[in-house]
């Protein structure tokens, strides 16, 4: 799989969002440093948000295939100025987080990550999962089966996918037709 760096500010979703990619237990837990995980590097929103530390981003994201600028949907600001993407030599991408919450706005979180540079917009929730499974399948490379893809051929081939319960489907009303 690529790696993608995740970076926004404090509070944005970052480490929540990652967790949910990672199958874990959603619990709060503040990013101190920067933390390297199977496809994720996870960077604390102070690096962003500050210029002194923002230069580590700049050498983190050499690691990474892909930078995901996180934007939460209930954010009163964007932090990222227009066509700030113009200065990765990565491919970024964008990720609206927290579209579940009440007073999310995730179309105008969505609008500012544009005005940053971000062609591809990911909306995603970590609590209901919507969104996770198409930042994993972005990140796929074509070799990587991931683990639904198993399970799936799994079911498929014992009889339980959704083409063999079409066909039981038809089996069995031709059979009760006759």
């Amino acid at each position: 799989m690529r790696k993608i760096m995740f970076v926004g500010r404090s509070e944005s979703g970052k480490t929540t969002i990652m967790q949910a990619m990672r199958g874990e237990k959603i619990t709060y837990h503040k990013t101190q440093y920067i933390n390297h995980y199977d496809v994720v590097i996870d960077t604390p929103g102070e690096y962003a948000e500050t210029k002194e530390l923002s230069s580590a981003l700049a050498i983190y994201g050499c690691e990474a295939n892909i930078i995901g600028l996180l934007m939460s949907a209930i954010e009163p600001y964007s932090l990222y100025p227009p066509n700030v993407v113009s200065v990765s030599n990565r491919e970024v991408v964008g990720v609206v987080t927290k579209i579940d919450h009440w007073a999310a706005d995730p179309e105008q979180a969505a609008e500012w990550l544009r005005i940053a540079g971000c062609k591809k917009i990911f909306y995603t929730s970590a609590y209901t999962g919507e969104g996770i499974a198409e930042i994993l399948e972005y990140l796929k490379d074509p070799i990587d089966v991931l683990p639904w893809e198993e399970a799936k051929a799994e079911y498929d081939h014992i009889g339980y996918g959704p083409g063999e319960s079409e066909k039981m489907t038809r089996k069995l009303e031709r059979a009760l037709s006759l």
